[in-house]
C-alpha cells in the first residue's frame, strides 16, 4: 500500500516569514507539494511517536493537499493525525489545539491574507509543538532537504471523507477528525468576560464583523451571534470560499473597502472589525474612525487590567521593528518588559515561552498574546469589545484619550510591489552601505540622528538576526526599510514611515506624513532604481 516515488528537487522551496507561499499553479506542479512534505518529515525524528494537526483556511487546493498530507504522513509512519472537520481550522485555533492537546506540531494550509483560487496563492505553515511557526534553524534544515530530495513515500489508499467526526486509519496511522471550534471557543471564554460582552452586544450596540469569506466566518458566527447574542447578520461574508468570493482577504483600508465605506457613511455602526483569510490578522474601525494596528497594540496593552485573564498583571510586550514606537511608551509607563524583534511571528515565541512577554503585535494588522503562539484576530476583536464595554466610550474617544496621554505616532506603510529580486537586493545593499554617511543630513524639516541595520539578538537562544534598515530623526520620527517575505510575485519593498507628535492629534495621516514619505523615497533611491514615483499600496 506504500509507494516510493522517484523525484527531483525544486530549488524554490525556501520558507519565508510565515511558511511556504507560492502561486497555486506552482504548488500543483507534479511532486511539488509531495517534495516539500517529505522534506519536512525527513527533519523530524521518531515519527512513529509523533502526532500532528492538519487543516487550513479553505482556499483552493487545500482539500487535495490534505489528502496528500494524510497519505505521505501514513507512509512515513506518523503515529496520529488530527484533521479539522472539513479541513477547516483558523491559524489561531490551530495553535490552540496543538498546545492544549500537547501535539508535536501541525501543517496549516494557508497563504494568510493572499488571494485564493486556482490563479491565486497557496501556502503551508509547519508549526512545531509550541503551536507557533518553526524557528529559522528548523526552516533551514527543511530547505536543505528540499535541495537534495530524490524520493518520497506515499500511501495509495483511498481518500478519506473529512466531513464526519470520528477515528479512522490510513496504513498504521490513526486519523481523528475533530471539531475545530470547541477548544478555541473554550479558551476565549476563559480569557474574556462573556457575560459582560453579551450585555453589550444585546443592548442595541451596533457591531459588524467581516470574515472576508475566510475561515473565521464559522468561528465568528458561533461566538458573536450564537453565544454573545449579536443579531443575525452581524457577521458578513461568513462562508469560507475557495477563492474568498473574489475578495483579497487582507483586512486593511484598501481590500476591505466595502466595510470601510460603511464605517465612514451616515449609517455607520458603532464598531466594526475584519479578519483575514486564516483568521490571524485583524482590522479595527469605529464610526468614521480607523485604528492603526500599531496604536491598537498600544491601546490594548494600556487596558490589560480590564480583561479577567490579565487582571493580575502581564510580563511584558513586544513589537516588530517595523511597528511604531507607540507600545514602547506604554510599556515604559507601566514599567513592564519591552522587546523589539524582526518581522515574523516566530520571533515572539521564545519571548512567550520564557515568560518575558504576554502581548505582542506587528504593524501588518497582527495582534496577539501568549494564550497561543500565533497572532489572533478574534482575540483582538473581543479585547476591543471588552474595552468598549468597560469604558462606555466610542472607539475614537478611546484612541484620542490614549494619544492625549502618550502622544501619537502617525504611521503609514508604503509598499513598492513586483520589483525584480536583483534590483530589490541592489537597493537594500546600496542603502545599507550609505547608512553610516547619513547621520546629520537634513531633508527638508527632518534631520537624521542616526541610521543602522536592525539587528536582533534573541535573549533566549542567543541567535542574531538582521532584518531591515532603520533611519532615525532628531524629532523622534523613523523610517524602516525591509523586503517582504510573504509575496509570490517578485520582491516587495516595504517602507514604514512614523512621525511622533504631542499635538495636532486628530489630523489626516497622509497629510502629516506627506513630507516624510517623500524623504523616504529620496533616501532609498527607489524611484531611480525601479522607476516607481509612488508606492503601489499605502496602508
Amino acid at each position: 500500500m506504500i509507494e516510493t516515488i522517484a523525484t527531483k528537487p525544486y530549488t524554490d522551496q525556501k520558507m519565508g516569514t510565515a511558511g511556504l507561499r507560492k502561486k497555486t499553479q506552482i504548488a500543483m506542479l507534479p511532486h511539488y507539494l509531495e517534495n516539500f512534505l517529505q522534506s519536512i518529515f525527513n527533519t523530524i525524528p521518531n515519527l512513529e511517536t509523533k502526532s500532528f494537526l492538519v487543516g487550513g483556511d479553505g482556499r483552493y487546493y487545500n482539500k487535495t493537499a490534505i489528502q496528500k498530507i494524510i497519505k505521505i504522513a501514513a507512509a512515513n509512519k506518523v503515529k496520529k493525525l488530527y484533521i479539522a472537520q472539513d479541513g477547516l481550522v483558523s491559524t489561531p485555533a490551530g495553535s490552540c489545539i496543538i498546545l492544549k492537546n500537547k501535539l508535536d506540531g501541525g501543517l496549516i494550509l494557508t497563504a494568510s491574507h493572499n488571494p485564493g483560487g486556482e490563479n491565486g496563492d497557496f501556502g503551508i505553515k509547519y508549526s512545531t509543538s509550541t503551536g507557533g511557526q518553526c524557528q529559522p534553524q528548523e526552516s533551514q534544515a527543511i530547505l536543505e532537504q528540499t535541495l537534495k530530495i530524490s524520493e518520497y513515500k506515499i500511501s495509495n489508499s483511498p481518500d478519506l471523507d473529512l466531513s464526519q467526526i470520528g477515528i479512522f486509519r490510513c496504513e498504521e496511522t490513526e486519523i481523528e477528525i475533530i471539531n475545530p471550534f470547541r477548544d478555541y471557543i473554550e479558551m476565549m471564554q476563559r480569557i474574556f468576560d462573556f457575560a459582560q460582552l453579551r450585555t453589550l452586544l444585546t443592548s442595541g450596540f451596533r457591531f459588524v464583523f467581516d470574515a472576508m469569506n475566510g475561515v473565521t466566518g464559522p468561528y465568528a458566527k458561533k461566538i458573536f451571534e450564537e453565544i454573545l447574542g449579536a443579531p443575525q447578520g452581524t457577521v458578513l461574508n461568513a462562508i469560507p470560499k475557495e477563492d474568498f468570493g473574489g475578495l483579497h482577504p487582507d483586512p486593511n483600508l484598501i481590500y476591505a473597502k466595502t466595510l470601510v465605506d460603511l464605517m465612514y457613511s451616515d449609517s455607520a455602526p458603532d464598531f466594526a472589525a475584519a479578519n483575514d483569510g486564516d483568521g490571524d490578522r485583524n482590522m479595527i474601525l469605529g464610526s468614521h474612525f480607523f485604528v492603526c494596528p500599531s496604536d491598537s497594540l498600544a491601546i490594548l496593552t494600556d487596558n490589560y487590567k480590564i480583561i479577567p485573564a490579565y487582571k493580575n498583571g502581564i510580563y511584558g510586550v513586544a513589537k516588530s521593528a517595523a511597528t511604531s514606537m507607540a507600545v514602547k511608551r506604554v510599556a515604559d509607563t507601566l514599567k513592564i518588559g519591552f522587546y523589539e524583534v524582526p518581522t515574523g511571528w516566530k520571533y515572539f515565541v521564545n519571548l512567550m515561552d520564557s515568560q518575558r512577554i504576554s502581548f505582542c503585535g506587528e504593524e501588518s494588522f497582527g495582534t496577539g498574546a501568549s494564550h497561543i503562539r500565533e497572532k489572533d484576530g478574534i482575540w483582538a476583536v473581543l479585547f476591543w469589545l471588552s474595552v468598549i464595554a468597560n469604558t462606555h466610550k466610542t472607539v475614537k474617544q478611546i484612541a484620542l484619550e490614549h494619544w492625549q496621554k502618550y502622544g501619537r505616532s502617525y504611521f503609514l506603510r508604503n509598499d513598492f510591489e513586483g520589483i525584480e529580486q536583483n534590483i530589490a537586493d541592489k537597493l537594500m545593499s546600496e542603502l545599507e552601505a550609505r547608512l553610516p554617511q547619513l547621520s546629520g543630513k537634513q531633508y527638508g524639516n527632518f534631520t537624521i540622528s542616526n541610521a543602522h541595520p536592525f539587528i536582533y539578538n534573541d535573549p533566549v537562544d542567543k541567535t542574531s538576526t538582521q532584518n531591515g534598515l532603520i533611519v532615525h530623526f532628531t524629532d523622534g520620527s523613523r523610517i524602516v526599510y525591509r523586503l517582504s517575505g510573504t509575496g509570490t510575485n517578485g520582491a516587495t519593498l516595504r517602507t514604514y514611515i512614523e512621525r511622533y507628535v504631542t499635538q495636532d492629534l486628530d489630523e489626516d495621516p497622509n497629510e502629516m506624513l506627506k513630507e516624510l514619505s517623500a524623504v523616504s523615497r529620496a533616501i532609498s533611491n527607489v524611484t531611480h532604481l525601479t522607476g516607481k514615483e509612488q508606492p503601489d499600496i499605502i496602508t
